[in-house]
């Protein structure tokens, strides 16, 4: 059994995630998605709308989602440690080195490969950020 691992905020659901997590699940067999918690978004510059059980919670009834979990607060590789994914991927804006992560697994025993999932290019509002922008220019115009 292949099992991939997905990570991210998840905070506005919009199709960029959508085809982020229909991707990551064609590439095994059961698909486990670690939603980062509250600190991690902050400590990475994000302000999320909805806190981490929320986002957990809409996360998890997500069709291509197996599993959704909390990430640890700190080290995100105790969580790769107790998933042990066979495939991580990342997200075509997710900030992390691939490489870099690939030989950090190696140390702790893994043979765990990481895919980057291409962006969702079909829809007019692809990331989070822009959603938020829009709808603040929204309220400021109807203020």
């Amino acid at each position: 059994m292949i099992k991939v691992m997905a990570t991210g905020v998840f905070d506005i659901i919009h199709l960029g995630h959508l085809h982020y997590l229909m991707e990551s699940r064609k590439l095994g067999d059961e698909l486990i998605v670690v939603v980062a918690r509250d600190s991690t978004a902050v400590k990475n510059g994000k302000q999320p709308i909805f806190d981490e059980n929320t986002r957990l919670a809409i996360v998890s009834q997500l069709k291509p989602v197996d599993n959704a979990i909390l990430g640890h607060e700190g080290d995100m590789f105790q969580t790769v440690l107790e998933v042990r994914p066979d495939i991580i991927t990342l997200g075509y804006d997710q900030k992390f080195d691939a490489n870099a992560i690939e030989k950090r697994c190696r140390q702790m025993g893994l043979s765990t490969s990481v895919v980057r999932i291409s962006g969702f290019d079909h829809a007019l509002m692809k990331s989070s950020s822009e959603i938020r922008r829009r709808l603040l220019q929204i309220i400021e115009g109807a203020i």
